[in-house]
């Protein structure tokens, strides 16, 4: 059983007693988390598609932490110019552990 979920204007793939890192969602480590916004349920053989989302459907998880992701290099050279930048940043994310898919 598994449902595509829009979590902060990104889909992500769910799946009961998954990991989902996500975009930095407001809340503290341990507090509840719902999404309502579910587009696709799949269970087994049967696939509902929600026009643009399902209604009544909802995913449930648990927030376990606010972690960031690898450094991400930013590098800028001109050839010639003597012009070389370097730049970069960690993204703040959340790891959410999805605890029940309901329709």
């Amino acid at each position: 059983m598994y449902a595509i979920v829009n979590i902060a204007g990104k889909q992500y793939k769910a799946e009961k007693d998954q990991y989902v890192y996500t975009d930095k969602l407001a809340g503290e480590a341990g507090s509840k988390v719902e999404f309502d916004s579910v587009v696709l349920y799949g269970d087994g053989d049967k696939i509902q598609v929600g026009a643009p989302v399902l209604k009544g459907a909802k995913v449930t998880g648990k927030i376990l932490e606010q972690v960031k992701a690898d450094k991400i290099v930013v590098f800028h050279k001109k050839r010639r110019k003597g012009y070389r930048k370097t730049n970069g940043h960690r993204a703040q994310l959340t790891k959410v552990l999805i605890e029940n898919i309901s329709i």
